[in-house]
C-alpha cells in the first residue's frame, strides 16, 4: 500500500471509530512529558522521574533536576522551542538517578552543574559503587550552606537545613516568583523513600519541613518531587503541614511499638500507622528505617 492510500485508509477507519475510541487513539501520540508555567517565567517538567523545575530568563535557562537520559532529551528540546538563549545552570536538588541521571544529556549544553557538596559525594559513591562513572555528569559547583545567584529579574537562593531525605538535600527558591523547588524533601501522599544509606534522618526531615514553613508563605507554591495519583506535584503549605505531620506519626508509631517490647519484624508488618489517613500504600520500608534510626547507637 503506497502512502497516500495509507493515509486515505488511516483517516476513513479514524473516522468510524467512536468518541471514547478517538480519545484513547489519539492519547497514544501526544507526547509523553508535559510543561506546565507556574508562575513568571517558572514552570515544571513532568515525565518520568523527579519533577523538574525550570527558568526561562533573558539571562539564559535555569533548570533544576534532569530525570533520566531520555526525558533530560525532550526537556531541552522543548525548552529550546521556548527561548533562543543558552542553558547556563543545572541544579541537582540531590543525587538519587532519577534527578541526576538526566545529567549526562546536559553535557557541553549547560555552562555549569550545581548541588550540595554532600549530593557531590553521594552521586560519585554511588557511581563508582554501580560502575556507572561514565554515565555521569557530576557537578562543577558546590556549596555549604547558602548559594545564590541573580538571573535577570529572578534571584535563585540554594539552601541546605541538614539531613532529611538525604545528607545532601537542597531548596530551591525563585524569589522573585516566590516558588520553592523542595525536590524529594516533599512526597505528596506518597510513602517517602527514606535514603538512610546516604545519612537521612526523618527526625530532622521534620525540623526542615517547619524551618521551610517558617521561611517561605502563605503565597509560595511549592514544586514536589513526586506525588501520588490523584495528587500534584506542586501545592502550598498545608501539604508540607500534612508530611510533616505523617513522618511524626510514623516516629511516634515506632517508638511506641519500640517500648512495648514489639520486634522489628513485628512492627513491619503493620499495614497502616495510627493517626494517619491521607498516606496510602504499604508502609513497610517506612516502618523499617524509622525503627533503624530510633534504635541506633
Amino acid at each position: 500500500m503506497n502512502r497516500k492510500n495509507f493515509l486515505q485508509n488511516s483517516a476513513l477507519a479514524f473516522g468510524a471509530l467512536s468518541l471514547a475510541q478517538k480519545t484513547i487513539l489519539a492519547s497514544l501520540f501526544e507526547d509523553p512529558w508535559k510543561i506546565t508555567m507556574l508562575r513568571n517565567d517558572v514552570g515544571i517538567f513532568t515525565e518520568r522521574g523527579g519533577t523538574i523545575g525550570f527558568l526561562l530568563s533573558k539571562n539564559g535557562i535555569v533548570v533544576v533536576d534532569s530525570q533520566f537520559p531520555d526525558q533530560s532529551k525532550n526537556l531541552i528540546a522543548e525548552l529550546k522551542k521556548r527561548s533562543e538563549n543558552p542553558f547556563k545552570l543545572l541544579i541537582n536538588t540531590h543525587h538519587h538517578g532519577d534527578h541526576t541521571a538526566g545529567n549526562i544529556s546536559f553535557k557541553d549544553v549547560v555552562e555549569h552543574v550545581l548541588a550540595h557538596e554532600n549530593s557531590l559525594k553521594n552521586q560519585k559513591r554511588v557511581a563508582e559503587n554501580q560502575k556507572t562513572e561514565d554515565k555521569q555528569l557530576y557537578p562543577d559547583q558546590t556549596y555549604s550552606n547558602t548559594w545564590c545567584q541573580k538571573f535577570d529579574k529572578e534571584n535563585i537562593c540554594l539552601s541546605y537545613h541538614g539531613p532529611a531525605h538525604t545528607d545532601g538535600d537542597s531548596i530551591i527558591h525563585f524569589e522573585h516568583a516566590n516558588i520553592a523547588h523542595m525536590g524529594d524533601l516533599m512526597f505528596n501522599r506518597r510513602y517517602p523513600v527514606i535514603d538512610r544509606s546516604a545519612g537521612a534522618s526523618i527526625k530532622n526531615w521534620i525540623t526542615v519541613l517547619q524551618k521551610a514553613r517558617e521561611k517561605f508563605d502563605k503565597e509560595t507554591i511549592y514544586i514536589f518531587g513526586h506525588a501520588t495519583e490523584g495528587y500534584e506535584v506542586t501545592g502550598k503549605q498545608n501539604d508540607l503541614q500534612a508530611f510533616e505531620s505523617y513522618l511524626q506519626q510514623l516516629l511516634n508509631f515506632v517508638e511506641a511499638e519500640i517500648k512495648a517490647g514489639k520486634t522489628k519484624n513485628e512492627i513491619v508488618k503493620a499495614k497502616e500507622i495510627p493517626g494517619n489517613t491521607e498516606w496510602k500504600g504499604n508502609p513497610e520500608r517506612n516502618l523499617s528505617v524509622a525503627y533503624d534510626e530510633l534504635t541506633a547507637k
